[in-house]
């Protein structure tokens, strides 16, 4: 058998699998389903930290009442909007590519 027809690629460096990736998010940057997966992270992240200070109690000159527990959980989602935005856990990535999958499909 003559192995000389068989050509062996060699696999692309990572570097160029991290362009051609940024490349295809940029395309995705404004879109509709982009926005649904982010808001889906930033919610996910929020409440995450509502759970993660659920247990922290508040005393002092300042702490505790009705409206802490209210401003607490405005923090949170806040907070958990600007960690989607500037990249996130990567939640909304996958999420991305299961809207798009979806959509091919039907």
């Amino acid at each position: 058998m003559d192995i000389s027809a068989f050509q062996i690629t060699p696999p692309m460096p990572n570097a160029a699998i991290s362009a051609a990736n940024k490349r295809a998010a940029a395309s995705l940057e404004d879109s509709p389903a982009r926005k649904v997966a982010e808001d889906y992270e930033s919610f996910f992240i929020s409440m995450y930290l509502d759970t993660m200070f659920s247990g922290v109690e508040t005393d002092g000159l300042f702490g505790g009442g009705q409206a802490e527990g209210v401003y607490r959980s405005l923090l949170n989602q806040e907070v958990g909007k600007a960690i989607a935005r500037n990249g996130g856990l990567g939640i909304a990535d996958s999420v991305v590519r299961e809207i798009i999958k979806m959509q091919e499909a039907s």
